[in-house]
């Protein structure tokens, strides 16, 4: 059954998932622009895709808890042991803090694990990312976890990653305020080092030049940003 995107995640085994949504916007979906373009995206994804499984995970209503102590010396512990893969973590947790801590970062580790495509809102927060979002980067950033023990190579290399971004302001190449992005690079270079190879970046901007006095010139610039940001987003959803 197909589900709206902002629904409850299907109760499915997470090595079926296809597409892991995830939105990380403070704001409800009637506010939010990157969760409308999310949600554009999954609605045409999973139309053109009806028995296809979909999980969506939202980083407002559903935060990932912050590092711990705990995580922080199972991790040294692991790296130490030479990256051990996942289902050989449980053998190194010395304590009841560092289970539970293990206990809440697998789950997250293998929804990215099964996706095969992965699916971000990122609305610009004080030029960068949401903390919602940092704080599942952080977690979900286990030593050794998408590394083949076998080859060494990335396990996410064949996962295509599409962000979509919602900028108040204007950012992009040109602008006076381009070197204020520290979105696209960080983002870049986080799912880069993680070995991904297919990494799409979606900005709609001047998201507020309907909302601030100073703005309201830039109106029919906003509007232009987000047709084509609905375009893309459309067009990376049917491929």
């Amino acid at each position: 059954m197909l589900r709206h995107p902002t629904d409850e995640p299907d109760p499915i085994e997470v090595t079926d998932v296809t597409l892991l949504h995830i939105d990380a916007s403070a704001d409800t979906a009637a506010d939010s622009v990157s969760r409308r373009l999310t949600g554009l995206f999954a609605t045409t994804w999973r139309a053109r895709r009806p028995t296809a499984h979909y999980r969506h995970r939202d980083l407002c209503a559903t935060p990932a808890p912050a590092l711990t102590p705990a995580y922080a010396s199972l991790g040294r512990r692991v790296e130490r042991a030479g990256f051990v893969p996942p289902d050989k973590v449980p053998a190194l947790v010395e304590n009841a803090a560092e289970e539970r801590e293990w206990h809440l970062t697998r789950p997250l580790i293998d929804e990215l694990l099964a996706a095969d495509t992965v699916l971000l809102g990122v609305p610009m927060y004080n030029f960068s990312v949401p903390a919602s979002l940092k704080a599942w980067i952080d977690r979900v950033t286990f030593p050794g976890a998408y590394a083949d023990p076998a080859t060494g190579e990335s396990l996410l290399r064949d996962t295509r990653v599409v962000v979509v971004m919602a900028r108040g302001g204007g950012y992009g190449p040109g602008t006076p305020r381009e070197s204020y992005d520290f979105q696209t690079p960080y983002l870049r270079a986080y799912f880069g080092n993680l070995g991904v190879r297919t990494t799409h970046f979606v900005a709609a901007e001047l998201t507020l030049a309907g909302l601030l006095p100073h703005l309201a010139d830039l109106t029919g610039l906003a509007d232009q940003s987000l047709d084509r940001a609905r375009a893309e987003v459309t067009a990376l959803a049917a491929g």
